[in-house]
């Protein structure tokens, strides 16, 4: 018996897997073992035969199974679920001048970040996604609505520099955003992010109060980074740099900065962002369908940059799905930098797990399946046609399987997904939600 089991012996759930990814240490995939979970908390993962020493509450058997850390999505506009589809194919300044910011100073409001977010949990916790960083209005409606699912959410305090039905000016945003940390602040399940969404949206004189903010209060920065060309000829016009040298200049660089996108960056910017132990938040899909073009992810990874995989919003992508863009990432890369072995699948899984929880500061409680960790656990079922036969379960977890395969899911151990239905939510009501909203939506634009 190891020192390990010999410590504890007992248990609130075993759960006994034909394969653990454990993603710590890299690479690494355990046969015929057990995971055990106390208090909400990983307690050890042993061969079984250790783990029959335990004495557990609960016991859970599946044996053609691969157990993941829950996946963390780095990057997404929850509620904008209810604008999935709504103005597709279209190209990006286009899509949210002429379309999408009008429909949300129409229709953005509590009722619609709750329902739109709700059905976005529905969906992500299905697919395996237990956290994610969302960036979007009424901040306090989504986090309601992740907590109801039992998800984990960080918390984007949103700011732009015009008017919205939720804030007047970038003060007024920022004072509802740190009310709203205030209120959640010891919630185990809510972590924030400073959000300014964009350089083309915010001014100096706003980011230099977000970089304030950030070092008093210890948050992240997530901001829409070098996503386009448009993006970078109009910084060029109106500041005369770059929009990640001008935030070099305001100071903004640090190992708190999540860059969604970054699909155009130099040598010298990667460098920088390597320097500075900043985040990339990579969202392929979002990229290719906006047409955005395709990020630099092969070589921000040679640089040391820490690389996370973000869905975006469901109106420009149009799937939350990090199963997904996990195995696309890895395609893509390898299709970018003409190299087979680029982006291989560990580094992938590491991507979508353990690098997301890294850029949002929470590394030391979930991301990986280690002993002391948040219990955040996915099993996905490998005895599939898609999935067979399995040589390899990691190559096989980021190469063939899809969402469709997530099982279970567990939250800080408790179950929130059993045999792929979820738990915690009304799913027949937020479906009913959906096209209340599709009604209004539709009749407000024929």
């Amino acid at each position: 018996m190891s020192e390990q089991a010999a410590s504890s012996q007992t248990a609130d759930l075993r759960i006994d897997a034909g394969w653990i990814i454990p993603v710590e240490p890299a690479g690494s995939v355990l046969a015929g073992h057990s995971l055990l979970v106390k208090d909400g908390r990983i307690a050890a993962l042993l061969p079984n035969a250790e783990a029959d020493n335990w004495r557990c509450r609960e016991r859970v058997a599946l044996p053609g199974h691969v157990l993941i850390p829950g996946l963390v999505n780095l990057h997404t506009h929850a509620a904008m679920t209810l604008l999935r589809g709504y103005a597709d194919d279209l190209p990006l300044m286009d899509w949210l001048n002429q379309h999408i910011w009008p429909a949300e100073q129409r229709h953005a409001c509590h009722d619609f970040v709750r329902d739109g977010t709700l059905l976005a949990c529905l969906e992500m916790l299905s697919g395996g996604i237990t956290c994610f960083n969302d960036m979007y209005f009424f901040a306090e409606a989504a986090v309601a609505a992740a907590t109801q699912a039992g998800m984990r959410i960080a918390a984007g305090l949103i700011l732009v520099d015009f008017p919205t039905s939720y804030a007047a000016d970038p003060d007024g945003y920022l004072q509802k955003g740190l009310a709203l940390r205030d209120a959640w602040l010891d919630n185990p399940l809510v972590s924030f992010c400073l959000a300014p969404h964009a350089p083309y949206t915010v001014g100096d004189r706003s980011l230099e109060k977000i970089m304030t903010y950030a070092e008093q209060l210890d948050l992240p920065v997530h901001i829409h980074l070098h996503e386009t060309l448009d993006e970078l000829s109009h910084s060029r016009e109106q500041y005369g740099v770059r929009p990640l040298a001008r935030l070099k200049a305001l100071g903004l660089l640090s190992p708190g900065l999540i860059a969604v996108h970054g699909v155009h960056l130099n040598d010298l910017e990667m460098g920088w962002l390597a320097s500075h132990g900043c985040h990339v938040a990579h969202c392929p899909a979002s990229n290719l369908k906006l047409g955005s073009g395709f990020a630099p992810v092969a070589k921000l990874l040679a640089e040391g940059v820490n690389v996370g995989i973000g869905t975006d919003g469901a109106a420009s992508n149009n799937r939350l799905d990090v199963l997904g863009e996990m195995r696309l990432a890895a395609l893509l890369a390898k299709g970018v930098s003409g190299d087979p072995a680029a982006l291989p699948a560990a580094q992938a899984l590491e991507m979508a797990t353990l690098a997301g929880a890294r850029a949002l500061g929470l590394e030391q409680e979930i991301g990986s399946l280690v002993a002391g960790k948040q219990a955040d656990i996915v099993a996905i079922n490998l005895a599939n046609p898609g999935s067979l036969p399995c040589y390899d379960p990691l190559s096989d977890l980021v190469y063939s399987v899809g969402r469709e395969q997530v099982s279970h899911v567990w939250v800080g151990g408790q179950m929130r997904v059993e045999n792929g239905l979820c738990l915690t939510l009304d799913s027949l009501e937020i479906l009913r939600a959906a096209g209340r909203w599709k009604g209004i939506i539709s009749r407000a634009n024929p």
